[in-house]
């Protein structure tokens, strides 16, 4: 039976008839704790999609939740017109960890990348860019622009800034197609949206040789691959290569809405070029700290419990960086993301028919076995 409000409707009969039909779900989520979830029926799951990437710490974690309480008790908001608790010192954190000189909050993957875009702009002082095909980089006007997905991008149209997009991996397409008034090139380490997709050999180094000998900013959207996903704090990391500028977001704060723009020395906004009225309050900041110190003390074994997904699933090739896991399973991936879930494992099916695994940092050794067990199964 399922859990019914005050006024005797159903969750799914009040959003229905209340909210607007953008997304597909059938599962209500009410309770987590660590990497696992409950729905209304009291029915549990080990979660592999982790809000997309986002509980990092998993869910619930107590210092995030004690950070988050702690702060609410003092201030919850005074706006970016006086000094922010725990901003400063939040920025100083992520500077450290990313290699970049400064830092900007907001409060979300896509304002992220749209502060990238006026970032790029005024300092360049150049107006167009360059992205690459399958790639995801957000669904605000500015960040659709330089999202390729036509099914999501045409009803949209005509969008801006320009942008031109090339084959992810091609080195020579990109040089073509680089001009004197690209003011950036956007990429992902890692293809998250597509199903984890990695990066061929050569091509994270070869995009910052082309930055370097065009003048245009190499811009890194490691929105979903940031925050320790792959085994390090930036999927870039793996590949030695230092870009212009770093996106952020989802597992920066553990579920609280919180995204972050980190660029360069010589690379700011000044005063007045960009602003927010939410980004990086008090709240935010606190949680972001606090999954900061979690993720520290777990970030080195994420890359034994991504080659024991990786082990568990060999028998269908899974791609594999830290705990960014994807399989290619087809036109069955519904089919098997269902399966899953009446089994007790939440998955993700991404684009072109691939399954995606973005856990929680913190998943257990028993946990991934029995996921495994479970997709396996699925699978067939």
């Amino acid at each position: 039976m399922k859990r019914r409000d005050k006024v005797g409707q159903t969750t799914r009969d009040l959003d229905a008839r209340c909210y607007m039909p953008a997304f597909s779900r059938s599962i209500e989520i009410v309770q987590g704790s660590g990497a696992r979830v409950r729905d209304a029926d009291g029915k549990e799951y080990i979660d592999c999609v982790a809000g997309i990437a986002v509980c990092s710490t998993g869910h619930c974690h107590p210092a995030v939740v004690q950070a988050i309480c702690a702060q609410s008790r003092r201030l919850i908001h005074c706006s970016n017109l006086y000094y922010v608790p725990h901003q400063a010192e939040l920025a100083e954190k992520l500077v450290g960890i990313t290699g970049m000189a400064k830092a900007f909050f907001v409060n979300s993957g896509a304002e992220a990348n749209e502060a990238a875009i006026k970032l790029a702009r005024v300092r360049t002082g150049r107006k167009k860019f360059v992205a690459f095909t399958h790639a995801f980089h957000g669904r605000t006007g500015g960040s659709l622009a330089v999202t390729h997905k036509p099914g999501i991008r045409e009803p949209f149209e005509p969008l801006e800034p320009k942008c031109t997009f090339v084959e992810y991996g091609d080195l020579e397409g990109l040089k073509a197609a680089v001009d004197a008034d690209t003011a950036g090139i956007f990429v992902e380490a890692i293809l998250g949206e597509s199903g984890v997709i990695m990066p061929p050999e050569g091509f994270l180094p070869g995009i910052r040789e082309i930055c370097d000998d065009s003048g245009a900013l190499m811009i890194v959207d490691e929105v979903q691959t940031g925050m320790g996903r792959t085994g390090r704090w930036l999927a870039i990391q793996h590949h030695g290569v230092q870009p212009d500028i770093v996106t952020l977001a989802k597992g920066i704060a553990s579920g609280f809405p919180m995204g972050a723009l980190l660029a360069r020395e010589g690379l700011e906004f000044s005063k007045g070029e960009h602003g927010s009225t939410f980004a990086g309050g008090p709240l935010a900041c606190a949680a972001a700290r606090a999954t900061i110190g979690v993720i520290e003390e777990i970030l080195p074994d994420v890359p034994r419990k991504g080659e024991r997904f990786k082990r568990g699933l060999a028998a269908h090739n899974p791609r594999a960086c830290g705990l960014m896991i994807g399989m290619t399973v087809g036109e069955r991936c519904s089919e098997i993301q269902q399966t899953c879930a009446e089994n007790g494992v939440l998955v993700n099916c991404a684009a072109d028919g691939n399954l995606r695994l973005v856990p929680p940092l913190i998943i257990s050794d028993d946990e991934i076995d029995t996921a495994i067990e479970v997709i396996n199964a699925a699978i067939g």
